[in-house]
């Protein structure tokens, strides 16, 4: 049974960025905070998201039936709107004011979470980049990425090409193996560096809209457990589509907008203002 969500924690408080934080995600487009949330907060509401991302999830196949992208994880997007003890985890000040500190920004609003749950002997994450998709007319966008378990590089860790070289690529693909190989190719080109690391469940890294990043298959038999919430800067507007991908989102999360219309639904709620 979900418990009460009264009762579970507000996840209020703030994280005090160091400034070599800040620095990171400005040179790199990605940084990692330690501890953003508590063994405490994190056993908390790691159960009802595994549970509702599994419970919503129409995957069904065994990995070896699936596509390279669908034996990458099990994913669902915008639980906060189908659960309310989720959406106190989605909406926490805490988060939303690390991802406006790191931009460098009065205000912000979600764009959507997403659950990435990725099984046992999964596959890796082909290289991309998430803004492809995004019909946002702004580069003050960011992802926190937070395992709920700890993650170590076997399991799965999120990968970033690191540098501003990195930051200028502008990826016209979706993610897929096409992208994985375009990508990997840019960075053995340009030998870019590679950072990727182990993780505790209440880490988060972060990381902007146009990092090149991906994951490493799961060699465990364990469950990565992984919650992502995507933040942009409020007054932001909408673009005109230069994909199909970025139309189907626009209609998606803006629904009855044009371009140049003001980024703001029902669906993407202002989360933190200074």
């Amino acid at each position: 049974m979900t418990p009460a969500t009264d009762s579970l924690p507000d996840l209020g408080g703030e994280v005090t960025l160091a400034p070599e934080q800040i620095a990171a995600w400005q040179r790199d487009g990605h940084t990692l905070v330690r501890g953003v949330a508590d063994d405490g907060e994190v056993a908390a509401y790691r159960p009802i998201i595994v549970e509702e991302t599994l419970r919503q999830s129409a995957e069904r196949r065994p990995l070896a039936e699936r596509d390279t992208y669908h034996r990458a994880f099990i994913q669902v997007t915008n639980l906060w709107r189908k659960s309310e003890a989720v959406k106190r985890f989605v909406l926490a000040r805490r988060f939303a004011k690390i991802a406006a500190d790191l931009m460098g920004v009065d205000a912000v609003r979600i764009y959507h979470d997403q659950a990435l749950l990725k099984e046992g002997g999964g596959g890796h994450t082909p290289w991309h980049q998430d803004q492809f998709y995004w019909p946002l007319d702004t580069d003050n966008t960011i992802t926190m990425w937070m395992p709920l378990v700890d993650c170590p590089v076997e399991m799965g860790a999120l990968t970033f090409a690191s540098s501003r070289d990195a930051l200028g690529y502008r990826s016209e693909m979706p993610i897929s193996d096409d992208s994985h190989r375009e990508i990997a190719s840019f960075i053995a080109k340009n030998h870019l560096p590679i950072v990727v690391g182990d993780l505790r469940a209440g880490d988060a890294t972060f990381h902007s809209g146009w990092c090149l990043h991906s994951a490493p298959p799961n060699r465990s038999d364990r469950m990565r457990e992984v919650m992502t919430v995507i933040y942009y800067e409020d007054g932001a507007r909408l673009k005109s589509p230069e994909s199909e991908h970025e139309r189907v989102d626009r209609e998606a999360w803006y629904p009855g907008s044009e371009p140049g219309d003001l980024a703001a639904s029902e669906l993407t709620p202002v989360v933190f203002h200074r």
